[in-house]
């Protein structure tokens, strides 16, 4: 019964969104479309699925399920309990706020025995000059960013990049981070909705209602050590049949890697771990043991740990991401 798992995302309207994501292929309902949480079993929005013997099943409804046969046997218990990754396309029509995520420790102890939150972002679509946060300036220290946010000069402390299509930018918790207006993003993260929102511009919501700022939980995740980057690209390594493969980001939460492909992407899944596929350019037909389906820009899967080898055949670019 085991196959490829597409859901209905569930889209979140914030008010810096638009209707961008449509230029990567999603189908938006009326409205601000800010996020689209593709692959999600977060309380807050969990992904239902869309096709298939297990339509109308919810994430966390079809972990319960399928248990490992769906996560895998590398996986510790408590992905049993909260499926450990969310996947997202991003629309900043407008620039977000400028923010930061605690570590496991932190969001633990402080929001209710929540995960932290590490993530990674691919830029998919970026209009010329458009830039982020990424980090603190070299050398600002705990007092410095405190006194700043405190008189409103908090653009003094941040690292700005200029971002392009296929960027790629490794946002581990404790960094300080925003997107800026113009940019179209796939994020990959823990499945944690917790963000401390340092610098909102002072902007108002429909209702004319300033967003809440968390300054003192934000002062006291912040990691003032780490260093301000501007992203990377990774090696590729090419298989001989037309796929071209570079690792993005690895970390002790999530490996990420993208695949270019003229020809025929090959998979594993030996019962060890579930795979999550993004497609982010071109169409491809994937085949399983049981069957094949389409799949095409703008579109996720989850493919079950237990769902065994696979092949994808087309011209396409995708992400491909698992749990270490």
């Amino acid at each position: 019964m085991l196959y490829p798992l597409k859901f209905i995302p569930a889209v979140k309207d914030y008010l810096w969104g638009g209707r961008g994501l449509e230029k990567i292929g999603k189908t938006l309902p009326a409205g601000i479309v800010a996020e689209s949480w593709e692959i999600s079993g977060h309380p807050d929005g969990p992904g239902i699925v869309a096709d298939g013997p297990f339509i109308g099943r919810t994430l966390p409804e079809l972990v319960q399920e399928l248990g490992r046969d769906l996560i895998g046997h590398a996986l510790p218990e408590s992905a049993l309990f909260t499926f450990p990754l969310l996947v997202k396309f991003i629309d900043a029509n407008d620039r977000l706020s400028v923010q930061v995520h605690p570590d496991d420790a932190y969001a633990h102890a402080n929001e209710n025995g929540s995960l932290g939150k590490t993530e990674m972002w691919v830029v998919l679509a970026a209009e010329p000059g458009a830039k982020l946060v990424y980090g603190l300036k070299p050398g600002i220290t705990k007092a410095q960013f405190a006194s700043a946010v405190e008189t409103g000069d908090i653009s003094s402390c941040l690292h700005e990049v200029t971002a392009v299509k296929g960027d790629v930018f490794d946002i581990p918790a404790g960094l300080v981070h925003a997107i800026g207006a113009g940019l179209i993003i796939a994020e990959i993260q823990q499945s944690s909705n917790t963000t401390y929102r340092v610098f909102d511009y002072d902007r108002t919501d429909a209702a004319g209602n300033k967003r809440p700022l968390h300054i003192a939980k934000a002062l006291d995740v912040i990691d003032f050590s780490l260093p301000s980057g501007s992203g990377g690209t990774g090696i590729p390594s090419d298989n001989g049949k037309g796929a071209r493969q570079t690792s993005l980001v690895e970390n002790r939460y999530f490996v990420v890697e993208r695949c270019d492909v003229n020809g025929m992407l090959f998979g594993e899944n030996d019962g060890s771990r579930f795979v999550l596929l993004i497609m982010t350019e071109g169409s491809a037909t994937i085949s399983y043991p049981d069957g094949e389906r389409k799949v095409r820009m703008g579109e996720s899967l989850l493919l079950p740990a237990a769902l065994g080898s696979y092949r994808m055949d087309g011209i396409f670019t995708a992400l491909r991401a698992w749990v270490p």
